[in-house]
């Protein structure tokens, strides 16, 4: 069955044109022009992707981005004109998983889309062959249980909801518990593509987690970074 992807964005020329390239994919597409219809879709409709602009007339992209992280755990990829580190901080912090600067070539986000969904699939959907070959499939590090079979991780007995980025980033970081890894490796194992010196996407990543983990700052129980190498837990 074709995966379902909803698109949200006030610039109608820009949501007709992301259709089209993603239409001519295959994909089922749900466009909307404002924020409360593509609520209403969240809502009644099971959904494989998101495309939400962050600028909209009635309700921002990143409230959005929150609504649909209290319920689901599917890619989410911001649209936005501005360019400031803050803005993108902003939308990983929250729950997006990806960030496309305005303007963009269409093929760039129909790549970004597949990319989302196979990496979706590969952390969420373990066929049994691989999940029959997997030598360990839940790591219980003092009182924090992460499970890559359920794809559920719990912390004291409390579940953490966690996406699937950060889901990734932490059971890597739990897979190599005991070595420091580097922002360069974390990066290209977890989303797959050439790591940029100026890419925040792993610091913003690693600052949700330690708030959902209930990190201290100063003092992370969990994961801990080593300055000017990577972050490692122990």
């Amino acid at each position: 069955m074709a995966e379902r992807i909803l698109i949200v964005d006030d610039e109608k020329e820009i949501a007709d044109l992301i259709e089209v390239y993603l239409k001519n994919d295959g994909y089922t597409v749900y466009k909307f022009y404002n924020g409360l219809d593509a609520l209403n879709c969240i809502e009644h409709t099971e959904l494989d992707l998101a495309i939400l602009d962050v600028m909209l007339p009635d309700i921002d992209g990143f409230r959005i981005c929150q609504k649909i992280r209290e319920k689901y755990f599917y890619p989410i990829i911001m649209l936005t004109a501005k360019v400031e580190d803050a803005d993108k901080i902003m939308g990983l912090t929250i729950g997006a998983d990806d960030y496309i600067t305005k303007p963009f070539n269409p093929l760039e986000v129909v790549a970004r889309v597949k990319t989302q969904l196979r990496r979706f699939v590969r952390y969420n959907h373990a066929s049994s062959e691989e999940e029959a070959n997997a030598p360990v499939s839940e790591y219980d590090i003092n009182g924090l249980i992460i499970n890559k079979d359920t794809h559920k991780c719990t912390l004291y007995g409390t579940e953490v909801c966690l996406t699937p980025i950060e889901f990734s980033v932490l059971w890597y970081l739990c897979e190599n518990r005991g070595k420091v890894i580097s922002s360069e490796e974390l990066f290209e194992q977890v989303w797959g593509e050439k790591f940029l010196d100026n890419n925040n996407t792993i610091m913003a990543h690693i600052g949700r987690l330690r708030e959902k983990l209930k990190e201290p700052a100063r003092k992370p129980k969990f994961i801990k970074t080593v300055w000017g190498v990577g972050y490692t837990i122990e």
